[in-house]
């Protein structure tokens, strides 16, 4: 018989009586009697804020996406707010995406932050994540609130805290707002009566200032014309993109956008595909079969809440290949800043940005248009800080991560799917009219920048036990990096936690600017570099490979290609990891 751990005992059964709802109390009770292990899970702790905000599995329990756990948020965050900004008038903006019960938690926190006397703009429907971070800004809110687990498997839920400049809650404001939540002792303390008086309705009126914002981006109107009739396939796998997305394209000048029928459907159970995330291949099969039954040119999915974009693009055989996330931000700067130069735009006062854990190939092309560029930490409320820190000082034009996150322009800020859509169109579109596919504008970029390649390897360990042995993982490597690294010596550990660069050649100990992170970095002798960290979203420890060869001509492309296949597999080999 397993033994339930007494505090965890404790918290469910405060969980068994009034004011918790019949259905709760009965899924706990059940729990109880038949599955210890699961209520661990529920109860063990809290839900905490990380990269991308309160995020879990839907269910009865402290530690999962409920109607109570979402109350306490944001009950915690109205409490915060009023803190910060003392006799003020308060407003928030809050959407939600597709999946299950969004909707409900979404009218949940809105009835809650009204009945705090707060103004709430509440969208009428299901909307894309950067819309929300858009209409902070646009509104003058204080705070924001989407509900979504962005690309999440279907039996989680999210809640995405944003702040008055419309990114994402960071330090200090993610942990006083999870310490003001920690001090609701009772459900009592919640203000649950709403004031629909103080609920305002959002609807396409605010969407077509959102898509006309998207519209100014464009920096190729006149290609555009000329490649109108580039075909491009599009899904929104299910969620929020279905409808601005293929409005924004055909708003910039796409005239021949093809949709997925099947995949249109709204649903949160994600019928079609195993997993709604644009990084995995299989979740653009369907966009695929579709764009070879109608002749398309590129193929674009967004995952449910329309902040990631996955692409597809034709080789020289004429068959469908996927972009990774590095290769997809290197397009998307490079056409960028060759824009920005050729329409006069570069006054040597502006600046792109990239996380740590994306290719360096971004920062290649930066310094090669003398533009300044900024590496920050895992998550991209760290880019909208960035931009909040430079703004009225210097310019933004892009940025991204490799996990399909890219953003140009600032008046979101937040990844935003639908702008980059309409953006990477508008850079196939470019490429096409210098008789060019992507692929040779990229490959055409390696053999000026040299060879980048990447890939990711994420190890799942699921519950407690699991966050105990990623813990273990990263403690182990941390005191005992290795020596060597596939064939490569190790010359540079750059701890995040630590806020520490130690090169081991010389023994000297650099400080790293950047607030702290549960993030190690593996520098080699040759001048690859592997970074491991826990995901801040899902029950994962992560590991990136970056290598790098020169690229002499594209004659060389599939030789050095599989050089750079075989060193990453033999960095993976020599950490033990699979």
């Amino acid at each position: 018989m397993t033994t339930i751990d007494p505090q965890v005992m404790a918290e469910a059964k405060k969980w068994l009586q009034p004011p918790y709802d019949s259905e709760t109390i009965k899924a706990v009770q059940q729990m109880i009697d038949k599955d210890p292990k699961e209520l661990t899970e529920s109860f063990y702790k809290k839900l905490e804020f990380g990269t991308g905000g309160l995020r879990g599995i839907m269910g009865a329990g402290t530690n999962r996406m409920n109607k109570y756990t979402v109350a306490q948020a944001t009950q915690g965050l109205a409490n915060y707010m009023k803190k910060m900004f003392p006799g003020q008038k308060l407003s928030m903006a809050v959407a939600h995406d597709c999946r299950n019960n969004s909707d409900y938690f979404a009218r949940i926190t809105a009835e809650i932050m009204s009945a705090n006397n707060i103004q709430v703009y509440l969208f009428k429907g299901l909307r894309p994540t950067p819309e929300l971070s858009f209409a902070i800004r646009e509104l003058q809110c204080k705070s924001g609130v989407v509900i979504t687990a962005s690309h999440n498997p279907k039996e989680y839920n999210g809640y995405k805290a944003y702040w008055e400049d419309g990114g994402q809650l960071i330090a200090p404001h993610d942990k006083n707002v999870i310490a003001e939540v920690e001090q609701i002792k009772d459900l009592s303390e919640i203000k649950f009566d709403a004031n629909e008086s103080l609920i305002t309705y959002l609807d396409e009126d605010f969407d077509k200032k959102y898509i006309d914002r998207i519209k100014s981006l464009s920096l190729s109107p006149d290609v555009i014309q000329r490649q109108e009739n580039m075909k491009i396939v599009y899904t929104p796998i299910h969620g929020t993109g279905v409808k601005l997305v293929p409005e924004a394209l055909k708003a910039v000048g796409f005239k021949t956008v093809y949709n997925v029928p099947e995949q249109d459907v709204v649903d949160g159970n994600f019928p079609t595909v195993h997993s709604p995330n644009p990084e995995e291949p299989a979740a653009l099969e369907m966009a695929i079969a579709k764009a070879k039954e109608v002749d398309a040119d590129l193929v674009m999915a967004t995952d449910p809440d329309a902040d990631r974009v996955g692409l597809a693009i034709r080789n020289e055989d004429n068959e469908f290949i996927l972009l990774n996330g590095n290769q997809a931000a290197s397009l998307l700067i490079y056409y960028l800043l060759n824009k920005w130069k050729d329409n006069g735009k570069l006054t040597g006062n502006e600046y792109i940005v990239k996380t740590i854990v994306t290719s360096e190939l971004l920062f290649d092309i930066a310094d090669k248009f003398g533009v300044e560029r900024y590496d920050v930490l895992t998550g991209f409320k760290y880019i909208a800080d960035i931009i909040k820190s430079l703004e009225g000082k210097k310019q933004f034009i892009g940025g991204g991560e490799e996990s399909y996150g890219y953003l140009v322009g600032d008046f979101v800020r937040d990844k935003d799917a639908v702008s980059s859509c309409v953006m990477l169109a508008e850079t196939a579109a470019w490429a096409a009219d210098q008789g060019k596919t992507m692929l040779q504008l990229l490959k055409e970029l390696y053999v000026e920048f040299g060879f980048y390649k990447e890939n990711l390897l994420s190890v799942t360990k699921k519950g407690k036990e699991g966050a105990e042995a990623i813990k273990a993982m990263m403690d182990s490597f941390r005191n005992n990096p290795p020596v060597k690294i596939g064939d490569e010596k190790l010359v540079e550990v750059r701890d995040y936690k630590l806020s520490e660069t130690r090169n081991l050649q010389n023994g000297m100990i650099s400080k790293i600017d950047l607030p702290k992170s549960d993030v190690l970095q593996f520098i080699t002798s040759g001048g690859s570099k592997i970074s491991v960290r826990p995901s801040g979203t899902e029950p994962k420890i992560k590991f990136y490979f970056g290598a790098k060869a020169r690229l002499n001509s594209l004659a060389d492309y599939q030789k050095i290609n599989n050089l750079l296949d075989q060193k990453i597999e033999a960095f993976k080999a020599s950490l033990n990891i699979g």
